[in-house]
């Protein structure tokens, strides 16, 4: 669902990357209040396991397309909406800056698109009212949390795949690509990413599911409280070595595996001569889209930057480049995700002038 410049006029790109900058800012203001410091470790390696999950498109059977993960439910459901949000946006500007994937003009439309809707509404719409439902606490507090997250997590991908698709599709409306029709686009868009959303929902579970049976602590609003039958299997550092080995091994060889079909916004755009519908808006990949100064500045950037694009060595298409994508790209969003904790100050374990007073 990565957008390019030209799919947005840079009003409506300048609009997202204040929206998206706003929601930054508040996730910035209350991660400074969070001194839960085992998240800084889970908070690396979580948000580029997400990097390298990105990189696997998955075919959707019968349609000629692809999905990729978005990683939002995952990422607020481990480590709440605010930290997830920025973990996102690590993410996408690493994707964006130094492996040309998505526009550096559009990346405050692809943060909205991609990590608002998973990471607030999905969070707190879906996964924290679902956590707290006592509805299947019949079952055993166990059997009871495991539904839950599988629930959450489909319901919760599907859905916020839905709004940062109809967002996909408001967002190039509102920017005066009138050869593409707003009903057509939206009854391509929003289908296939309902197919995309089922899938994700499925590898979130998968995983939610994993760090609930190791340490069900580190599941944000999940109740352990009763202790029947919940007990930790593994210690935090296990979780992490885990999902460490993971992430490599989808970054750096079971990104090979990806599928070569256009992912769902490309599919909805050219890819789907068959159903009639791009050849009777008359869209051409070559010729569609809008040329703004500002997009020709955003590409130069990006030309400079990208030293990976496409996830591969420039001008070589071998393996060896999408393996050292995987591996370099879910390091330096690790790195990046840490060294912005650092410098945020947040997760640090604070004084309490209450129970500090009498002895400073």
């Amino acid at each position: 669902m990565h957008m390019a410049d030209a799919l947005l006029s840079p009003a409506v790109a300048g609009a997202m990357y204040v929206a998206s900058g706003t929601a930054a800012g508040v996730s910035i203001a209350k991660m400074r209040k969070e001194e839960e410091q085992h998240k800084l470790p889970i908070m690396a390696v979580t948000a580029a396991l997400v990097f390298a999950g990105q990189m696997i498109n998955y075919t959707i059977p019968g349609t000629g397309s692809s999905g990729h993960l978005c990683g939002g439910m995952l990422l607020s459901a481990l480590l709440g909406p605010y930290a997830g949000f920025l973990s996102m946006i690590v993410i996408l500007a690493i994707q964006c800056l130094f492996f040309a994937d998505g526009g550096l003009m559009a990346l405050g439309a692809n943060c909205w698109n991609m990590a608002f809707y998973g990471c607030f509404v999905g969070y707190f719409l879906i996964w924290r009212p679902m956590m707290k439902n006592k509805w299947f606490s019949k079952m055993g507090t166990k059997a009871a949390q495991r539904i839950k997250i599988i629930i959450a997590s489909v319901i919760g991908c599907v859905v916020t795949l839905q709004l940062g698709a109809f967002s996909v599709v408001l967002e190039t409306s509102l920017s005066g690509i009138t050869e593409l029709p707003f009903g057509a686009f939206c009854a391509l868009m929003q289908p296939i990413h309902l197919a995309i959303g089922l899938v994700e929902g499925l590898i979130t579970a998968a995983v939610l599911v994993f760090v609930y049976e190791a340490r069900p602590e580190l599941l944000r609003e999940v109740d352990t409280s009763e202790g029947r039958g919940v007990r930790a299997k593994g210690s935090v550092k296990t979780v992490v070595i885990v999902l460490a080995v993971v992430t490599a091994l989808v970054g750096g060889a079971l990104s090979l595996l990806a599928s070569s079909n256009p992912d769902g916004l490309e599919w909805a755009l050219f890819g789907n001569k068959e159903a009639g519908y791009s050849e009777n808006m008359g869209l051409d990949e070559e010729e569609f889209g809008i040329d703004s100064k500002v997009a020709e500045g955003a590409g130069a950037v990006q030309e400079k930057t990208s030293f990976l694009p496409d996830y591969a060595f420039a001008n070589n298409d071998t393996a060896a480049g999408t393996t050292v994508s995987g591996i370099v790209g879910s390091l330096m969003v690790a790195g990046v995700a840490a060294l912005v904790c650092f410098l945020g100050g947040f997760f640090k374990k604070r004084k309490r002038a209450s129970k500090e007073s009498g002895t400073d």
